[in-house]
């Protein structure tokens, strides 16, 4: 079985952890909307800071070339049609604007799940597409409250019953 999952989460709630520990479990294949917008940032200067101000940066310009191009799910639906050929199982897709979550989704039919993660991150960083991560009708939301120690166990138990059922 494959399973694709939009997973969303304002910055440092653990998304990468999370997918870390399924990836100690599952065959998962991890990408990210921003990719291709960081490879044309670095080729103009970007230092790869991940402070307020580029964050921004990165968001406006991802927003630019979602207008221009539709980049951005243009590389993610490339990226799910490699996954359907390839032997993962999981296949996470970072994007954090909502209309381009329902873009993602209805440009490959509905075959995924969203997923919000919670947790312990700064609630504002002042660019549109981390303060409105929750500005979106999630599937699923898990809580990220556990200790380092904990979180495996208990999000494996929530992704086996939830997720990957």
């Amino acid at each position: 079985m494959k399973k694709v999952i939009v997973i969303n989460g304002a910055g440092g709630v653990g998304k990468d952890t999370i997918c870390d520990i399924v990836a100690e479990n599952y065959k998962v294949k991890n990408i990210s909307t921003i990719t291709p917008i960081k490879e044309i940032a670095k080729q103009f200067g970007w230092s790869g800071a991940k402070d307020d101000r580029d964050r921004k940066f990165l968001s406006d310009l991802k927003n630019a070339f979602s207008d221009y191009n539709d980049l951005p799910n243009k590389y993610a639906v490339e990226e799910y049609q490699k996954f359907l050929n390839d032997d993962n199982e999981v296949m996470f897709v970072h994007i954090r604007e909502g209309e381009q979550i329902q873009h993602f989704v209805d440009s490959i039919n509905g075959d995924c799940v969203t997923l919000l993660i919670r947790g312990r991150g700064k609630e504002y960083y002042g660019n549109r597409s981390d303060d409105m991560v929750n500005d979106f009708d999630y599937d699923f939301t898990y809580d990220n409250i556990k200790s380092l120690d904990e979180l495996p166990e208990d999000f494996m138990a929530f992704f086996n019953k939830y997720i990957f059922a």
